[in-house]
């Protein structure tokens, strides 16, 4: 099992892996001896697709037989199965139920009818409310087909197996978005939003708890809307308490925030709940009102500064990272200058910046005003350089500060964990100095930062305390 993309391919991947081996496969990570490599892939931009075909190139190379699943099988299925002869099958999201028995066909030599691509928004009633009644498979919920061979219900079997050791897991809370953001095209194989219930995540976190896991990273195509399907929309204000409180978990932090729907109750919640990381994932992607609008955004330099000092007043060290697209049609040079004046006020702690690339089937691949790509570029550059002085400052800001660090790995060069604000692989981490004999992985310690190096804390363990 190979898993490229997000947080979210990761969750389907151990759902894949669960699902193989009720069904008598054993998933291994050894690519040279396996019978079939499956290829869990992205279809999110243009560089993830083409790093997606090369790993399935590379797969076929083995002489084992090559499956593609995940969101570029999806999204394109039977066309990419015409250009792509290697894979000797590509499945959509309709076949994880019954992989396993996929897999057997195709080891036998039988040819499985490749995915036909459709836009999964359609498959889900327009009503958000409505969607709980319908047969449609949505990759990590729970199956139409009812109770499961040990006779619980659907909704309390956890089908899914780790991939991955260590204290820090994934969980998808919702899938899908209804959003119309005019460069994304996720809604369209994703499908439209629908969210897990409490009791199925309640469940699934108690199950991660009992492997081991001490941390909890809450993800989905847009955590703000979680609940509305249910006809609650303050339902993660409820949910995340609930998780923060299952045994064994330390830590909960919830990813994928949209500004435009962080309603008041919520940022109180993540900012001062117990057990919750006070940490806030926002997706600002720019700041000029007028590259907003052309996005089908909300927001602007005011609006989202604003917003950062109702989070701070709540909680003054609290976590703050976001994404930015540069050079998307129509981006002037003003815009530029704005979102620059917004990053300098900000004070986040991280920022990914991307480059607009035009992606099929969007709306902003027919806008007017493209910016030339050499300009693109340069933007990229500029605000690049930029975001890892801020970023740096920010983190040298924290020196003296003390913070809650979750041990990541304990070897023999030193202790390293992450802070509240630090996310798994993104935000950069803590190195733990002091007395750090006996920690292990998953241990949560209060320590004091003592330095900076770009976005990484060094802090020092203070005797005796409890995080």
């Amino acid at each position: 099992m190979v898993t490229l993309g997000c947080a979210r391919n990761d969750v389907d991947s151990e759902e894949l892996a669960a699902r193989l081996a009720h069904g008598g496969w054993e998933v291994t990570d050894d690519g040279e001896n396996a019978e079939v490599v499956m290829v869990n892939t992205c279809g999110f931009i243009e560089q993830a697709k083409q790093d997606s075909i090369d790993t399935l190139l590379e797969a076929s190379d083995t002489g084992a037989k090559v499956v593609a699943t995940g969101c570029l099988a999806e999204r394109y299925g039977n066309q990419l199965a015409d250009s792509l002869p290697e894979a000797d099958a590509v499945l959509g999201f309709d076949h994880y139920p019954d992989i396993a028995q996929r897999l057997d066909a195709i080891v036998r030599g039988e040819t499985i009818e490749s995915h036909a691509p459709r836009d999964r928004r359609t498959l889900l009633p327009i009503t958000p409310t409505d969607r709980h009644s319908t047969d449609t498979i949505v990759p990590g919920h729970r199956d139409p087909a009812g109770d499961d061979a040990t006779g619980l219900p659907a909704h309390l079997r956890v089908m899914r197996r780790r991939l991955q050791s260590g204290p820090v897991a994934n969980l998808k809370i919702a899938s899908g978005c209804d959003r119309r953001c005019a460069f994304c095209a996720i809604p369209s194989f994703r499908g439209a939003f629908v969210s897990r219930t409490a009791e199925e995540l309640v469940a699934e976190a108690q199950w991660l708890a009992s492997e081991g896991v001490t941390e909890l990273t809450l993800v989905s195509e847009n955590t703000t809307s979680y609940g509305k399907d249910f006809g609650n929309p303050d339902a993660l204000d409820t949910l995340l308490p609930a998780l923060a409180g299952v045994d064994g978990i330390a830590r909960v932090r919830a990813s994928y925030l949209q500004p435009a729907e962080l309603r008041p109750s919520l940022v109180k919640t993540i900012a001062t709940t117990p057990g919750v990381a006070d940490y806030f994932d926002l997706s600002f992607q720019h700041a000029s009102r007028n590259v907003l609008r052309r996005m089908r955004r909300f927001g602007s330099t005011e609006s989202f500064l604003e917003l950062l000092e109702t989070i701070r007043g709540l909680s003054p060290e609290a976590g703050a990272r976001t994404n930015v697209i540069v050079g998307f049609p129509g981006e002037t040079e003003e815009d530029i200058e704005e979102l620059e004046r917004f990053l300098t006020q900000a004070r986040l702690d991280t920022v990914g910046v991307f480059s607009y690339s035009d992606e099929e089937s969007t709306e902003a691949a027919e806008l007017d005003g493209h910016v030339d790509p050499d300009e693109i570029a340069r933007r990229h550059e500029h605000i690049s350089v930029l975001v890892e002085e801020l970023t740096s400052q920010r983190a040298a800001d924290r020196i003296g500060t003390t913070v809650s660090v979750l041990v990541d790995s304990v070897e023999d060069d030193g202790v390293d964990g992450r802070s509240a604000h630090q996310a798994p692989e993104v935000d950069g981490s803590t190195a733990l100095l002091g007395d750090v004999d006996g920690l292990r992985p998953g241990d949560v310690v209060t320590a004091k930062v003592v330095d900076s190096i770009g976005v990484d804390l060094v802090a020092e363990r203070v005797p005796d305390a409890k995080a």
